[in-house]
This record gives C-alpha cells, sequence and structure tokens, in this order.
C-alpha cells in the first residue's frame, strides 16, 4: 500500500501570516500523497468579538451557537480555508479546500445534550469519511485541504474540533495507505517540562502515557490530542508524530505508538 501523510495544523501559526507561509512552504516539500486539517487559530474568536459574539469556550471546546455557527463557517470554511489552498498553489501543491459537506465527505452527528449543550458541534465516526472520495482526489494529484466544518446530511453544517477530524480521516484511509498521522503546533512535541521547549519526550506507548498523565506531565488541552492518537492507532492507523509546525524535518518530535 502508498504511504499517506495527514498533517493537521492549527494554533497560533495559523494566527501569523509568516508562520503559516513558512509551514505551507515546508508542507509542499512533503514527498508523495498528503492531505491538510486545518482549524481556525484565535482569528474566529477575534472575528467574533468584532462582530458583537462573545465566544464560549469549554474545555477548549467552543460552544456553537447559530450566530457562532455562522461566523466560525465564514472563517474556517472561507477566509482561512482559501488562504491556505492559495498559499499552496503558490508553492505548487495542487490543492482542493473541502468543508465535510463538499462532494459529502465527511459527515457527523449533531452532539447530543448531556452536561453541556455544545450547539451545532459535529461528532464523528470513520464511517462517516468517504474514503473513496478522497482517495480518488490523491490518484488525480490533488492535495485536499479540509477545514473544521462538517455537516449532517441533512442541511445542517457542524463545527467539529479539526484534531478529531484528522484522527477519523487517518482511521478511514488507513484501510487504503499506510497512514501517517501529524499534528503540528508550536511545540516541538510533547514536553516532560511545558517550561523547557527542549525537553521533548521522544517516544510515548500506551504505559508511558497512562503514567505521565498520572504524574501529571501530560495534563489539560494535550490529553484529548493524545487519546485521539491512540485511538487512531488502535484502529489501524501505522504512526502518530506530534511536533513542531515549522520543524516538519526535524528530529525533535514526539512518536506515538501502542507498545
Amino acid at each position: 500500500m502508498k504511504q499517506l501523510k495527514i498533517i493537521k495544523i492549527g494554533g497560533g501559526i495559523i494566527d501569523d501570516a509568516a508562520s503559516l507561509a513558512q509551514f505551507l512552504h515546508l508542507f509542499a516539500q512533503v514527498d508523495g500523497p498528503k492531505i491538510l486539517v486545518h482549524g481556525g487559530g484565535k482569528g474566529a474568536s477575534e472575528m467574533l468579538r468584532a462582530l458583537g459574539i462573545a465566544p464560549q469556550l469549554v474545555n477548549g471546546r467552543r460552544i456553537t451557537d447559530a450566530a457562532t455557527l455562522d461566523t466560525v463557517t465564514m472563517f474556517y470554511a472561507g477566509k482561512t480555508n482559501k488562504a491556505i489552498v492559495a498559499g499552496l498553489q503558490q508553492n505548487r501543491v495542487n490543492a482542493l479546500g473541502l468543508s465535510g459537506a463538499d462532494g459529502n465527505v465527511i459527515r457527523a452527528v449533531k452532539r447530543p445534550v448531556r452536561e453541556i449543550d455544545y450547539g451545532f458541534v459535529g461528532d464523528l465516526t470513520p464511517a462517516g469519511v468517504d474514503a473513496a472520495l478522497l482517495g480518488a482526489l490523491l490518484g488525480l494529484g490533488l492535495t485536499p485541504v479540509i477545514c473544521a466544518i462538517t455537516h449532517d446530511g441533512q442541511g445542517q453544517l457542524l463545527n467539529t474540533n479539526a484534531d478529531t477530524i484528522a484522527a477519523t480521516v487517518a482511521v478511514a484511509l488507513s484501510e487504503k495507505f499506510v497512514v501517517e498521522l501529524h499534528y503540528c503546533f508550536e511545540k516541538n512535541g510533547v514536553l516532560l517540562d511545558v517550561n523547557d521547549d527542549n525537553s521533548v519526550i521522544e517516544k510515548i506507548n500506551l504505559t508511558s502515557y497512562a503514567e505521565l498523565k498520572e504524574a501529571g506531565i501530560i495534563a489539560d488541552g494535550m490529553i484529548p490530542k493524545l487519546d485521539n492518537s491512540f485511538d487512531a492507532l488502535s484502529q489501524g492507523v501505522s504512526k502518530v508524530i506530534i511536533g513542531h509546525a515549522l520543524k516538519i524535518n526535524d528530529s525533535l518530535k514526539t512518536v506515538l505508538c501502542l507498545n
């Protein structure tokens, strides 16, 4: 089977035009078939405030009412997605920007109300990803660029976590490709000391992950990212790598594996 790299970009890299341009230049140099998944950085919250809408976040997850959904759709699927696609075309990568509704590529289910009502937020399963369509696009030499907006098949768009999209797409395509999933952000990897960017934990397996959580070394927003990663590994993804977006080819990174 062919190798496929799925790379998720988010955080401050998207917020800074120069950093994003540098990342896209590096991404263009990644060999072979590849897919880029992106969030929206802090720009969506800034746009919401400019429109007089107070951003609401719980544990890093956005509460998405109707007005917020309209805004993040404009920002993620419009401004951010098309800026990234244009930047990749500049780097001679023939990219195609997609939301989950485009080509019915990612169908989600509206998150049920439990302790918290997240509003128009989508939950995913690998069965909701059209792996055949993505495989066909890759076969045409196109690079899909997927934003954090999905749909439910009934006309409703849904705000969906980009980390989860990347992991779910990786699992769905692992039957057709040998998939590496890369989470790229502003740190060099998972850190032993959050104040020391060079204290990268080079390898984490399920046993050491449990120990690092128990010790409080891995906490807060890193936990759902790693939970997604180990879930993807258990469902056929070959490797998960977490590292700095501007050091894609650097040896300093964290590699996750089951054993």
